[in-house]
């Protein structure tokens, strides 16, 4: 669903008066990726974006925060009720982690970022406020914009407040590590991890859960191979590469990235999630014609005159 009302909301009437319907300008939040995807353009008015957590329904499993917001506040609020998103924390807001559109390395466990938001609030680039989605998952109809503006780098629109999925956080969660171990093979041995790390020679595990189910899964992990309890994963390095994999599902799954590029000399994988953290940038890959036509048409269709985020593109990442 989504509609194109005007709002009551006189926090959401300001922001879309300051984001105006001319001139380019871009929201900032911590900075935190502030540069991927391109610079942006020389003269762009820079605002921020509302703050807040506006409603938090735990027994729906829901809440509404502003972009603003960082992630630690609203993981702070969270824990409190024992629960937990997909909204990685890499210091920024909940608007910036979404808009990278970067997911955890333990999305296994916590969930896709993109799939996270079920309704968002955006402004238009003329200045609208644009309302898509719903609280609930059976309440939506329509075109999908809130897994569209997940990863859009706010080229699209500028987000302003969000309706998040929350999930339980686990009774225990528990890394193990072992050396010379097929990384693949963890997807045989244990039902669900929440995350498989790789680096040529070691792999690490994270398992979480109710405890005794930890218990079990871990004593399956050791009578394969010489698994250990360890205090969590490894160093990552800087640069993330996105890569295809073939996904834990397939039959015929593999579980490590494919890449036309050399295999950097220093690497951490996120097993089985097409994720891969590398001393150096990933190559620049051009995007298949068609592709490439896609993004112009969306670009097109919801930001004509290109005043969002200028100098920054969604498919240089």
């Amino acid at each position: 669903m989504t509609a194109l009302l005007a709002s009551t909301d006189p926090v959401l009437d300001d922001f879309a008066e300051r984001v105006g319907t001319d001139d380019p300008v871009a929201v900032a939040g911590s900075r935190t990726r502030w540069t991927t995807g391109g610079e942006l353009v020389e003269g762009t008015r820079v605002i921020e974006a509302p703050t807040g957590i506006v409603d938090y329904r735990p027994e729906e499993m829901t809440v509404a925060v502003r972009a603003g917001t960082t992630v630690a506040e609203l993981d702070a609020a969270l824990a409190e009720r024992g629960q937990r998103s997909a909204v990685p924390d890499r210091g920024g807001t909940v608007g910036g982690a979404l808009v990278v559109g970067e997911n955890d390395v333990r999305a296994l466990g916590r969930g896709l970022v993109r799939t996270a938001p079920l309704q968002v609030r955006y402004v238009s680039a003329e200045g609208r406020i644009i309302t898509s989605g719903g609280p609930t998952v059976k309440n939506v109809s329509g075109y999908d914009l809130p897994r569209l503006m997940v990863g859009s780098l706010g080229t699209l629109g500028l987000l302003a407040e969000v309706i998040l999925r929350t999930n339980p956080t686990p009774e225990l969660s528990q890394w193990y590590v072992a050396t010379e171990v097929d990384p693949r093979r963890v997807f045989d041995t244990v039902l669900a991890p929440s995350c498989v790390l790789w680096d040529g020679t070691t792999t690490w595990v994270e398992l979480e859960g109710h405890a005794a189910d930890v218990r079990r899964e871990a004593r399956a992990l050791r009578a394969r191979a010489a698994f250990a309890e360890t205090d969590g994963p490894p160093q990552l390095p800087p640069h993330r590469w996105s890569l295809p994999p073939t996904p834990p599902s397939s039959p015929n799954f593999e579980g490590l990235a494919t890449s036309d590029v050399a295999e950097p000399s220093n690497f951490v994988e996120v097993v089985g999630f097409g994720l891969r953290f590398a001393d150096e940038p990933q190559p620049l890959r051009p995007l298949e014609p068609p592709v490439a036509e896609l993004h112009r048409r969306i670009k097109q269709n919801f930001d004509p005159t290109g005043r969002l985020n200028p100098g920054r593109d969604a498919a240089r990442r």
